[in-house]
């Protein structure tokens, strides 16, 4: 079964490091214009005797699902939970940065009601599933470079190319579309503890933000504080990689919200 899993989602699932003896899974949903490999540096530092991670591989990405991008973050949490369902044979974990802390909320949400819960949802920079982005969308190909180079989430070199910098930005469009069009209600809700990563310097999360995500989980919600911006996951892998493992292992990721640490 597990070979067959292996052949049949390899365009959907990747192991950036395979770990056939852990435990436990951490399935990782990345950021908006991201692929798979985003995750590659948070999957070596993982235990390999604990975890292993599993990375999802969006439409329109190279070497991914063959054809165009998503507009909607539903559909493609549809999608991706039916093909992480042979995957599911152990406890695992669901984590998403930016954009990808929506569809790993509803990827969790489908899930749950397949009868695979994850043991603890993980997400970082965004705001909750019913809050909206909460900040200016770029709305033409200008303003979406200039956001690409403030961040960092794309090597500069690769805008600066014309051949790589319009197969980027017609991935980015997307994405951008489908994350500022998504939209949970109010009462929508996993049923798995929540575990909120933010970074102090994150412009588009505050600690009242990343507190309002309890408000989507029926269990309760930790948020843990790092240094760095945006993209902080990388930057201070060390300490992400401790609050994931005590997460996973101990049921507990930092303080309540209310009480970053």
């Amino acid at each position: 079964m597990e070979k067959q899993a292996r052949h049949d989602t390899a365009n959907w699932i990747q192991v950036p490091r395979p770990a056939p003896q852990a435990e436990t899974r951490l399935v990782c949903c990345p950021h908006a214009g991201a692929s798979a490999s985003a995750f590659g540096p948070l999957a070596r530092a993982l235990p390999d005797n604990g975890v292993e991670a599993l990375s999802v591989q969006y439409p329109g990405r190279q070497g991914g699902p063959g054809y165009q991008g998503f507009t909607d973050i539903g559909e493609l949490a549809d999608r991706v939970a039916t093909e992480l369902l042979p995957w599911c044979d152990r406890p695992f974990a669901v984590l998403g940065h930016s954009m990808g802390s929506v569809v790993a909320f509803e990827l969790t949400r489908r899930l749950e009601a397949a009868g695979k819960p994850p043991v603890r949802l993980f997400v970082s920079g965004r705001r909750s599933p019913s809050d909206g982005l909460g900040v200016h969308v770029p709305q033409n190909d200008e303003e979406i470079v200039e956001e690409l180079r403030t961040l960092g989430g794309i090597p500069v070199k690769l805008l600066d190319k014309p051949k790589y910098r319009e197969s980027i930005l017609t991935v980015v469009r997307n994405d951008y579309r489908a994350n500022s069009g998504y939209l949970a209600p109010p009462d929508a809700t996993v049923n798995c503890p929540v575990t909120f990563l933010l970074s102090e310097s994150d412009p588009y999360v505050d600690a009242a933000a990343a507190a309002a995500w309890g408000n989507h989980t029926t269990q309760e919600l930790t948020v843990t504080s790092f240094p760095g911006g945006h993209f902080f996951l990388n930057e201070e892998l060390a300490q992400v990689v401790e609050a994931v493992t005590e997460g996973l292992f101990t049921g507990s990721a930092g303080r309540h919200a209310g009480g970053l640490r």
